[in-house]
């Protein structure tokens, strides 16, 4: 059973079909740029729930990723952040195509990346105007992964997904979260709902494989993070004990001069946990 505030997020949207798979996606009409909203690991576009209210200007588009919050959650698909970015630019074409500014978090980075890389090949199919990243392990080397990320990358990955419960979940998510803006029992409710929906706690071992695209793509997207010559912009939240400061200025040496909005107060959730911090990143970001 779904708890209040995910019921009430499962009315505000719709399930669209993409290569015989459902996903579930946010539209919300608003002035151009429209925002692609790509959300992370373990999570859903519901982590955007207080960015929408904080930030009301602009269109929005947002889904859960296939494994991911009210998606389907199948357990014979191979899990490919190019699928995601596939689903992004269908869904962005059934929209209309219009101008599109993409906000990525965590997983969502590295989607984000991935479209920057079309972009520079002339093979994006819709017009990105400019990009926001924040609190993802682009540089998955200078990551420091959580416990439970460790065991899914290990060889007793399926079993640590066959294992895993609520009271482990929320330790580990809880984690994440700054000192002075700690996760919420309503929040942790919310959250391990999601991901317990159509049985997604039994494939993390195979929606992690993100992390080793990561490593498996490092020229691609580390390039594109580089050389996309339209505006990029980060914000960061310095509390983040895996995309960590010493993560972020590896960013910075990768591209010298990117406009950085940094969060001292915050951990890896910026969206959740002050959602008018991030709202001001995103609104100095679009200026640009």
């Amino acid at each position: 059973m779904l708890t209040e505030r995910v019921a009430s997020w499962l009315e505000k949207g719709e399930f669209v079909e993409f290569r015989g798979r459902r996903l579930y996606v946010q539209r919300r009409e608003g002035k151009l740029p429209m925002l692609l909203l790509l959300h992370g690991f373990p999570s859903s576009s519901f982590d955007w729930g207080p960015l929408l209210e904080a930030h009301a200007d602009n269109a929005v588009l947002m889904f859960d990723c296939l494994g991911f919050g009210l998606s389907d959650k199948p357990a014979d698909h191979q899990y490919t952040l190019g699928w995601q970015a596939d689903a992004a630019e269908e869904l962005v074409r059934q929209a209309g195509s219009p101008e599109t500014f993409v906000v990525g978090h965590d997983m969502g980075t590295s989607v984000t990346t991935e479209l920057m890389a079309r972009d520079l090949r002339g093979e994006l199919s819709f017009t990105m105007t400019g990009v926001l990243l924040f609190n993802g392990s682009i540089l998955f080397h200078l990551a420091t992964l959580t416990r439970s990320q460790k065991l899914l990358r290990s060889p007793l990955a399926r079993l640590a997904s066959r294992l895993s419960n609520k009271r482990v979940f929320v330790d580990e998510f809880s984690r994440l979260f700054s000192i002075g803006h700690p996760l919420s029992s309503e929040e942790a409710d919310d959250q391990w709902e999601l991901i317990t929906n159509n049985d997604g706690q039994r494939i993390t071992h195979l929606t992690i494989n993100y992390t080793r695209e990561r490593e498996r793509y490092t020229e691609r997207w580390h390039g594109a993070f580089r050389d996309w010559p339209g505006p990029l912009s980060l914000a960061w939240g310095l509390q983040d004990p895996v995309a960590n400061p010493r993560l972020l200025d590896g960013l910075l040496e990768l591209r010298p001069g990117v406009p950085v909005q940094k969060m001292p107060e915050l951990g890896h959730y910026p969206q959740i946990e002050d959602p008018a911090a991030i709202a001001a990143a995103l609104r100095t970001a679009l200026a640009r």
